[in-house]
Parts: C-alpha cells; structure tokens; sequence
C-alpha cells in the first residue's frame, strides 16, 4: 500500500494502533502531518479513549484539549508543572529572556 502523504500514513498507524484496543496509548508529535479536521478527530478519540495517553507534543490546541497534567525537563529530571499551558508559556518566556542577558 503507497501513501502520498505524511496524514495518511498517521490515520493508518492510528487506526491499526485502536485495533488492538491498548490500555495505554504513548505517541510522540501525533498532530504532525494532519490537517485541523484530522487534528479534532484524534481529540475527541483521544477524549472517548478510557486508557492512558502519554503525549510528546508541541502542539498547543491539542495540549489544551487533551491533557490534564503537564510534565517538563527541569534540571535534568522530569517534573511535573503546576499549572495550566498559558502558565507554561509565561516560565518558558521568563527563562528565555533572562538567558539573554
């Protein structure tokens, strides 16, 4: 089977992955290669999916719609943040321009 683009590679993998009907679900830059319909398909499956989702993504509107806990890289461990994504944006900012001076 030949594919001509990246989205339909993903909808395959997708669609192969649900099949076999995991508890846990791990994906790394899903939204990559969709278009936003595509994108809004895979969170309300996501959002009707009764297992775990580990989520690598930079992908705000999917993060926002799908996630209820954020974790980052600090000090070479991983740790969970304590806020929201808008609250996220503003330490990484904060860093950024204090690493500028």
């Amino acid at each position: 089977m030949k594919f001509s683009s990246g989205g339909q590679k993903s909808r395959v993998a997708f669609a192969s992955l649900t099949y076999g009907k995991p508890h846990i679900v791990i994906m790394d830059e899903p939204t990559n290669h969709l278009d936003m319909g595509a994108i809004e398909a895979l969170i309300d499956a996501l959002k009707a999916f009764t297992g775990g989702v580990l989520v690598v993504s930079h992908d705000q509107h999917f993060i926002t719609n799908i996630c209820h806990e954020l974790w980052m890289i600090a000090d070479r461990r991983v740790v969970r943040f304590e806020g929201s994504f808008d609250d996220y944006k503003k330490v990484v900012l904060r860093n950024i321009r204090s690493n500028r001076k």
